[in-house]
């Protein structure tokens, strides 16, 4: 009799748990799922991105590097937006990316993948998350890798990111699927001059696949590196906050708390 019972309650948390992804509550009882992520913590964040989203009462994560002129100028404004349920992601300290061996001339010399070992990265992670933990009073968080490279002095970065964040965003282009995410790697959308159609396109795809569509954004204004139209980003924001019946929107972190358990 005992192993009958046992067996039916097994049979019925399975069905249970089956149910719920199937109606959606794997994303918060939504269809879908979408992350606004904005990397490198600029002016523009402040002044076009945040009075927008709050505005639509929409919460995303900003990816912030150390070194940031905007975080360092308007810290107090970064701190209020913490306050507020925005994610303070990790980006590190310098964003360092490799140089030399992609020919990136941008990239400083001082700051060059290429010639920093596994520890000296992992050191710049962690004091990031030090400095952040100052600004939010957090210990929990998300992680951006710098221009999407996974390798230092021949070796994946990827498993140490397990040490210190419950997930880390990629740069590769993708949709994130139920219990098929993985929390290390990301997937993305990089928001860089397509139509305002293609963009909604993704959104509706999202929903009706069911998965989760991270968006990624540097700055949004006219003439920044890798900008995105502010007219854009204000009408693809707009136009996810209308499905907001479907699809859930939240940061990263909040994300991953809410959906890690359940895979």
């Amino acid at each position: 009799m005992k192993k009958i019972i046992l067996l039916t309650t097994i049979i019925y948390s399975v069905s249970t748990i089956i149910a719920q992804t199937a109606t959606g509550n794997y994303w918060n009882n939504k269809q879908g799922c979408i992350v606004l992520t904005y990397d490198d913590a600029t002016d523009s964040h402040l002044d076009y991105v945040l009075p927008i989203l709050d505005s639509l009462n929409l919460k995303a994560t900003f990816y912030i590097p150390g070194h940031s002129s905007s975080l360092y100028q308007r810290m107090d404004e970064w701190k209020e937006l913490a306050k507020e349920g925005h994610e303070l992601g990790n980006h590190t300290i310098y964003h360092p990316c490799h140089g030399k061996s992609l020919k990136r001339d941008w990239v400083k010399p001082d700051h060059d993948l290429d010639d920093y070992s596994v520890g000296q990265f992992l050191d710049e992670v962690r004091i990031q998350n030090t400095m952040l933990k100052a600004l939010d009073g957090k210990t929990t968080r998300t992680f951006a890798y710098t221009c999407g490279d996974l390798n230092v002095a021949g070796e994946s970065i990827v498993p140490y990111m397990k040490d210190y964040f419950i997930a880390a965003r990629d740069v590769q282009p993708g949709l994130n699927y139920q219990g098929k995410i993985d929390w290390y790697k990301l997937k993305i959308l990089s928001v860089r001059g397509q139509d305002i159609r293609v963009l909604k396109e993704e959104v509706d795809r999202a929903i009706k696949e069911k998965a989760m569509l991270v968006f990624l954004f540097h700055g949004v204004e006219k003439g920044a590196p890798l900008s995105t139209s502010y007219v854009i980003h204000k009408e693809l924001v707009a136009y996810i906050k209308s499905k907001e019946n479907e699809i859930w929107v939240a940061p990263m972190v909040e994300v991953a708390e809410f959906v890690k358990v359940k895979e």
